[in-house]
């Protein structure tokens, strides 16, 4: 699937949990100010990306029943914080990362629709899922979700959300009624007189970012656009891509219905050496002493902490232990035998400490290299077809656009390969999207949505 006059198409993830942020730079900015997420969203919007994608978590993450106590804390609720980034915005979108679990459908739907219309149609949804008992102990429910069944309640949500969306008159409806909806489905039950409009782009964007295959089912038939995680490498991007389009087809969308977006990083510099230098001395920074010990005792399902991050693997081997939802986020069972055997062949075979070995498993480093260079490579991967786009996670906050945007682009737009202006006011036009599933008319997917809504 070759497109040669193809556009590169970017965002900014602001993510809510992670590693990758270098917090020890003396250029780190805070991660909760209002500052720093309004310097990021500017100069993403000056650099004509399509969105902002903020990332958020419902409770801090815990490991063996223990606080995992190196991510963010104080961070305000996403569509708060979004709300407040379309006042000092124009035209660049803004993606909340919401979850299905523990959200009440009917609540929901309304905090979305309430920021599309008053971004005037910039509004997004990355559909999340969770089935632990340490964020459910959050929620009244309580409790935590079967993994198997998270997709299940995904669906109803998102298809009770649309019905609700859709409920709102048309402008030309002539008694502008608003008509009632009602959701039975086995994971809800639903009964609610819509009070928010639709705005400008008629129902917010879908974004999704499951991997597994049941994930990948779920963004096949339900979203607009899927944030992936392959993104660095062209044959793995390619094989990605194929899948999700044949999974599409196959729900009765066009092949091109739902748009890639991987998530990445980038590393520029003034020369390939410069830029190789850089990049490992980030990959260096993200992997802290503390993160290498975590890391690994996720494997070994212990604490970990009394060891030397510059010293050997443990010699012993990995505790066996089937936690299941009610325990928290780690690598648990067999496999963990697999990944610790992997992993001892490497550490022996490079001479790999605990933390070299870390950041040598840690992943795609993404794109690194001279400006030029890095340009070529993201409108290559656009114009073969393995993506539509990248969801660009800086290294640094708040600054860590700067150099995409005052480097990078313009190497794109010399190409051909990148906008020069905003075209359109909305999201959906941005990205290239088709209308609504459901505001399509009669045909598969609107069949789909309503029996997942319970009508």
């Amino acid at each position: 699937m070759t497109r040669p006059g193809a556009e590169v198409h970017l965002g900014v993830f602001f993510q809510g949990v992670n590693h990758t942020t270098i917090w020890s730079d003396p250029e780190s900015g805070s991660q909760t100010d209002f500052a720093s997420f309004e310097r990021v969203a500017r100069t993403a919007e000056r650099g004509l990306f399509d969105a902002f994608f903020l990332g958020e978590g419902l409770r801090l993450r815990e490991s063996r029943g223990r606080l995992h106590d190196l991510d963010v804390v104080g961070r305000p609720d996403a569509i708060t914080q979004l709300a407040a980034l379309a006042a000092v915005t124009e035209r660049i979108g803004l993606v909340a990362t919401q979850n299905t679990t523990y959200n009440d459908p009917v609540d929901l739907a309304r905090r979305l629709a309430s920021l599309d219309v008053l971004s005037g149609g910039r509004a997004a949804w990355n559909v999340v899922t969770t089935d632990n008992a340490w964020t459910g102990e959050n929620f009244r429910r309580g409790g935590y979700l079967d993994h198997a069944r998270r997709y299940d309640r995904a669906e109803q949500v998102l298809a009770t959300a649309r019905r609700i969306w859709d409920a709102w008159p048309d402008a030309d409806r002539p008694d502008g009624s608003v008509a009632r909806v009602e959701a039975h489905g086995d994971l809800l039950d639903v009964a609610i007189d819509p009070t928010t409009p639709r705005s400008p782009q008629g129902h917010p964007v879908i974004f999704q970012a499951g991997d597994s295959a049941q994930g990948r089912d779920f963004a096949a038939r339900s979203a607009d656009v899927i944030f992936s995680r392959h993104g660095s490498v062209l044959a793995d991007a390619l094989e990605f891509a194929a899948d999700i389009r044949a999974r599409a087809v196959a729900a009765g969308r066009p092949e091109d219905d739902v748009k890639i977006f991987p998530g990445t990083a980038i590393v520029v510099g003034d020369t390939p050496a410069e830029a190789e230098e850089k990049a490992r001395w980030v990959a260096r920074q993200q992997v802290t002493p503390a993160t290498a010990l975590h890391v690994v005792g996720t494997i070994w399902a212990e604490d970990l902490s009394g060891y030397d991050p510059d010293g050997p693997l443990p010699a012993h081997d990995p505790v066996v232990a089937e936690l299941g939802g009610e325990g928290g986020s780690s690598t648990t069972g067999a496999r963990t035998h697999e990944v610790a055997a992997r992993w001892r062949a490497l550490a022996e075979a490079e001479g790999l400490s605990i933390r070299d070995l870390v950041i040598r498993v840690s992943g795609e480093r993404g794109f690194v290299g001279t400006p030029s260079a890095v340009a070529d490579r993201l409108v290559r991967f656009v114009r073969t077809g393995s993506v539509d786009g990248f969801n660009i996670s800086p290294w640094i906050i708040p600054s860590g656009l700067d150099d995409i945007v005052d480097r990078v682009v313009p190497e794109l737009q010399e190409r051909g390969a990148y906008r020069t202006a905003y075209t359109g006011t909305t999201l959906r036009e941005h990205l290239g999207l088709r209308a609504p599933l459901t505001r399509r008319g009669a045909g598969a997917a609107d069949a789909r949505e309503a029996a997942l809504a319970g009508v």
